[in-house]
């Protein structure tokens, strides 16, 4: 049973709301399907939810169904080579995503007969499975009463209570206020709505408020700017790594590729051997650190963002007669894009060789 305070908005008019103005996505139950009886697939739920973490929907979009089409039950993705899923994510980035996908998958058909636990504490037993997607999939898929926070909600609680505090402190306070606002039925529709709301009406900037569900129950907009919430810790400046990217490419034009330690960032995904740069430290920059000598030339500098630095790789281009025995192996540039390479490695070999996606069977 939940307990309702005096300054708990009713969740009716947000879920009236969203039954008018829901986005219509890929992975969703419609509230029009829930009244024809449609079910939420668990395994879309949780393929959608783990997808969208850090990512925006229609980044995501593709990659859905793209997965689905090859892997369309969670014990076909189970039974999927390690390097088929990793280079179908490729590009989606936070690649501890794909290996935790994988490894879920084999849980759930190992352990569970290829059926998703239907409680959050049965879902946080599941590999890769922490707090937020447990909640989430327990809603959506199963409608228990947990509490789903992603960074719209967030936005939306902390407008609606104006909570001072600043983010990530502030984390605990606003799950209880949505624990509290979650209502008994219809909790994944609530959920949904509440990610709608702040993904369409409660926006970062210019928010939407005469259109807002909770316009009359939102602290911030009686009292302040809504804009000014959610409060947060001031940003620290990303340090900045350099390291260096060898593009050898043959007269059949094949490319040296290798593949990345299974641990660690970018793990098991595929690369042209870089030098040994981390979030930590520097790599080596010159041509003197390259796999092996050759007439290597200079293709420029390319710069990769990642959650907590920014990567400088100096980019080196060498054009050789035939192939050379290195650690890693010879692949044909026109089949670059069946790799597993991540953004910054795609952006690596296509400043040395600028048609190398152009070209790619895909």
């Amino acid at each position: 049973m939940t307990l309702i305070t005096l300054d708990t908005p009713s969740a009716k008019p947000l879920l009236d709301w969203y039954d008018r103005h829901h986005r219509d996505l890929p992975w969703r139950i419609s509230p029009g399907m829930a009244a024809r009886g449609v079910k939420a697939d668990p395994y879309r739920v949780w393929l959608s939810e783990v997808m969208l973490q850090q990512t925006t929907v229609q980044a995501v979009k593709p990659y859905f169904e793209k997965f689905l089409q090859r892997w369309p039950a969670v014990t076909d993705l189970a039974a999927a080579e390690n390097d088929a899923v990793m280079a179908a994510w490729a590009g989606l980035g936070y690649y501890a995503r794909a290996r935790n996908l994988k490894k879920c998958a084999e849980a759930v058909a190992a352990e569970h007969g290829g059926v998703f636990p239907d409680t959050e504490e049965g879902l946080k037993s599941l590999p890769g499975i922490g707090d937020y997607t447990a909640a989430a999939v327990a809603a959506i898929a199963f409608n228990r009463q947990a509490a789903v926070m992603d960074g719209n909600v967030e936005r939306v609680i902390s407008r609606l209570y104006a909570i001072t505090t600043p983010l990530p402190a502030a984390k605990p306070l606003m799950k209880e206020k949505v624990a509290l606002l979650t209502p008994a039925a219809r909790p994944g529709d609530f959920a949904q709505a509440m990610m709608d709301l702040g993904a369409t009406i409660c926006t970062p900037k210019r928010p939407a408020c005469s259109l807002c569900p909770f316009r009359g129950s939102c602290e911030a907009l009686k009292l302040s700017d809504p804009e000014l919430f959610p409060v947060k810790a001031a940003k620290k400046e990303k340090p900045v790594r350099y390291g260096a990217a060898f593009i050898a490419v043959t007269g059949d034009g094949e490319v040296l590729l290798r593949r990345r330690a299974e641990s660690g960032l970018l793990g098991g995904m595929t690369e042209v051997p870089t030098t040994a740069w981390t979030a930590r430290i520097d790599g080596e920059t010159s041509a003197a650190a390259a796999p092996f000598e050759a007439a290597w030339q200079s293709a420029g500098t390319v710069i990769h963002v990642f959650t907590h630095f920014e990567l400088r790789l100096s980019i080196w281009r060498a054009a050789i007669a035939a192939k050379i025995g290195a650690d890693g192996w010879w692949e044909p540039v026109t089949n670059l894009e069946a790799q597993a390479l991540p953004t910054v490695m795609k952006k690596a070999i296509a400043a040395a060789i600028p048609l190398a996606f152009k070209t790619s069977k895909g």
